[in-house]
């Protein structure tokens, strides 16, 4: 099974490149966290989503260590990959959001997949529950791990995150949110000036998917949507994979269940986000649940 991992984000909240930021301690970097949980879960190859200017930067500091333990394959976010009769849009800079990444990947994955953000700590069981549910899941079954909005907040500023709603354990529609702060036992977002109150244990969507191939059929149909409709700011705004979720949930014979997960997320939004998130690491460590340096003969995998 395939891990896909989106990594070619500009990481501007974060004043740099987080992706290769090393948090570890012996220098790892976020991403090789889930692909040393990936690997323990059973996934078998791995696909990096990047800018084609990052190839080289990538493979050398992240692909090389990981050759031999993991099959890697890269997948370029180019702009003129697009559906036929649909162009980039002139005068915009920045890639069209996380569906386009999705859609770019297509001729490197076989099969079920997993995809997920490269500057998120996610912990083991979480890949392990997707990978269990794709390996019986029907083609028109997906899933998403669920956390608790209020576990997934920065002290040190606003979150974008989609927010679920659920029914017998399935998911029904997701609203991307962004500017959400917390506020006491709850969480609030800003929406038109105005302060909106979110429950602490809503569950939300941290950007991590499993798919079969037929979800390229809906990120077609999105892109070509998002696109052509007038209403686009084709300079500005960008097309999630939370939207593409609310096509699917609405598309007669597919589903995204919310798999449970006991893990913890984790992630590094602002760079003060660094010192909270290196403690929580070390303290994973000296439980037993990671060795000290990940890519050694001990570390469990080979």
């Amino acid at each position: 099974m395939t891990a896909v991992i989106l990594a070619a984000g500009m990481g501007n909240r974060y004043g740099g490149l987080k992706q290769i930021d090393p948090l570890g301690p012996s220098g790892e970097f976020i991403i090789d966290y889930s692909v040393f949980d990936a690997i323990r879960a059973g996934y078998d190859t791995v696909v990096f989503i990047i800018k084609k200017e990052m190839y080289e930067t990538f493979r050398d500091t992240i692909g090389k260590r990981l050759e031999g333990r993991i099959r890697v394959r890269y997948a370029f976010q180019d702009p003129d990959d697009l559906p036929e009769g649909l162009s980039f849009p002139e005068g915009r800079i920045k890639p069209l959001g996380t569906t386009h990444a999705l859609y770019c990947c297509r001729r490197e994955v076989e099969g079920p997949f997993a995809i997920f953000n490269a500057d998120d700590f996610y912990g083991y069981g979480t890949f392990l529950a997707v990978k269990r549910f794709l390996d019986q899941a029907g083609e028109g079954e997906f899933c998403m791990p669920g956390y608790i909005v209020n576990h997934t907040l920065s002290e040190n500023g606003s979150v974008s995150r989609g927010i679920c709603q659920t029914e017998n354990g399935l998911l029904t529609g997701i609203v991307e949110r962004k500017q959400i702060l917390p506020e006491g036992e709850n969480a609030k977002y800003e929406e038109n000036g105005k302060w909106i109150s979110i429950e602490g244990n809503t569950p939300v969507s941290m950007n991590f998917w499993g798919f079969t191939p037929k979800i390229f059929d809906f990120a077609e149909r999105r892109l070509r949507a998002f696109l052509t409709d007038p209403a686009s700011d084709l300079i500005k705004e960008e097309s999630y994979l939370t939207e593409l979720a609310e096509d699917v949930v609405r598309a007669p014979g597919y589903s995204i269940r919310v798999v449970k997960t006991d893990c913890v997320w984790k992630g590094v939004t602002y760079q003060e986000d660094r010192p909270a998130f290196r403690a929580y690491l070390e303290a994973c460590i000296r439980a037993g649940e990671y060795p000290s340096r990940l890519w050694t003969a001990s570390a469990g995998i080979s």
